[in-house]
């Protein structure tokens, strides 16, 4: 658990990765007010612009640094100094770029300097070795895997990530083929027979799942293809069945959205605008669908209650968000408590599909890396995420009343969004966590 990690002797990696979270979200926040009282630094010194993005695009790290914190140590000022002139004679170009481009900004990725590329040849260096062990150490896995994954090692990782997967290489391949053979056997036993075999709940749960999946991420055609839903009707409904504790609760169709489309991705290339399920072989359909019922299966196993019966489990984190977010910024929850605002009215719903409803869907396999990266500790770090996610707009929502609040926040202002916006999120997200953790006096109490 994350509350222990003070006394584990891993402690200096944590260490490391809390000053450069530090060091990043200082970089992000040039400029920007910072909703709470956090003291972040005692001196501004020059900002380090630079951009550190994996060959995808999609595992992009914000490698944006101010000067030294109380929190960091003295060799951020040596690389600060190495990069400088770097940076300086690259800022004329960049300047004209963003200029005549202005409008297509946040949807371009900034040619990558020498130091990003050797930062991210040893990122992959380093997912490379790790990967390539007899037996994968998943802390370490989960610790490179936290900022961002490679597109193409993605499947690999997840899979390893969320226990599906063996560490152990030697078993990996027949576990795999073991387990996708189970989920045939449970497709013949429960999805393929007809409704007489059904109990009368059966029927009414498998009507309600194919009427949700042409709802499914409905701004990305991929999803509305006859082959993709029926495939995530037959995952959604196996795990139903062997879930009886909970059954079939809505937005458990949107967590099957990331696993479906990593797990294609294997198989399908180019824009997924342009993917067809149709040119597969049923074999590798079948693969698919089994590793998508296995990891959403893994990744509820960690949030069981947040599907059950009231959903007690969602419920309690949105009671955490409130209290957190009073601590953060008490004049945003005051706000929001003035004018009868409550936090269930619109962080139910980010909690019940993991916020994928609330960013653009090229952006949610990112954020599913950081998920899957905090393990068992994901339904305590959700909070946090929400809270850096909520106060991105504090001084929006300062200045709306009630009916403008719960509009907004239904339809917040993410469709532009570039990974930019989800690393600060995220950032934050984390050194707020860390600084929670470590001590509370240093949020407004």
């Amino acid at each position: 658990m994350r509350s222990d990690r003070e006394e584990d002797p891993r402690s200096a990696t944590v260490d490391s990765r809390f000053n450069q979270t530090l060091r990043n979200v200082q970089g992000l926040l040039k400029g920007r007010s910072f909703p709470g009282k956090v003291l972040i630094t005692r001196r501004s010194d020059p900002v380090d612009n630079s951009t550190v993005r994996s060959p995808d695009n999609h595992g992009s790290l914000r490698d944006s640094e101010t000067g030294p914190s109380q929190q960091t140590d003295g060799s951020f000022e040596d690389e600060l100094q190495k990069r400088s002139n770097l940076n300086a004679s690259s800022s004329a170009s960049q300047s004209k770029s963003s200029t005549s481009n202005s409008e297509h900004t946040s949807d371009e990725v900034q040619k990558p300097s020498m130091g990003s590329r050797a930062t991210d040849s040893a990122r992959l260096m380093k997912f490379t070795k790790e990967l390539s062990a007899p037996t994968v150490i998943l802390e370490k896995l989960r610790e490179l895997a936290w900022n961002g994954v490679p597109s193409y090692l993605r499947p690999n990782i997840w899979r390893l990530l969320l226990g599906y997967a063996p560490p152990n290489s030697d078993r990996r391949e027949g576990v795999l083929r073991r387990k996708r053979l189970d989920y045939l056997d449970c497709v013949a036993q429960y999805y393929d027979i007809s409704d007489i075999e059904r109990t009368d709940e059966e029927i009414n749960m498998l009507r309600q799942i194919a009427v949700d999946c042409p709802r499914t991420v409905p701004d990305v055609s991929f999803f509305q293809q006859a082959q993709v839903q029926k495939s995530l009707e037959r995952i959604l409904y196996i795990w139903a069945i062997r879930h009886p504790a909970s059954g079939y609760v809505q937005g458990i169709n949107d967590l099957a959205t990331p696993f479906l489309v990593v797990f294609l991705s294997e198989h399908l290339e180019g824009s997924i605008d342009k993917w067809m399920m149709s040119d597969l072989p049923s074999e590798k359909i079948s693969n698919i669908e089994a590793d998508c019922y296995w990891c959403l299966s893994k990744l509820l196993d960690g949030m069981q209650d947040h599907y059950t019966f009231a959903q007690p489990g969602i419920q309690r984190l949105v009671f955490k968000l409130k209290e957190l977010v009073r601590r953060i910024d008490e004049p945003v929850s005051t706000h929001m408590e003035e004018q009868g605002l409550e936090f269930l009215q619109f962080a139910f719903r980010w909690f019940n599909c993991l916020l994928i409803r609330e960013i653009p869907f090229h952006l949610v396999s990112r954020l599913w890396d950081t998920y899957l990266a905090e393990g068992d500790a994901l339904p305590d770090f959700l909070v946090y995420i929400a809270a850096s996610f909520l106060l991105t707009w504090s001084d929006k929502l300062l200045k709306l009343e009630f009916q403008e609040m719960v509009m907004f926040l239904q339809h917040l202002p993410t469709h532009n969004w570039s990974h930019s916006e989800l690393e600060m999120v995220l950032s934050r997200a984390y050194m707020w966590h860390a600084m929670f953790n470590r001590s509370p006096s240093h949020l407004a109490g």
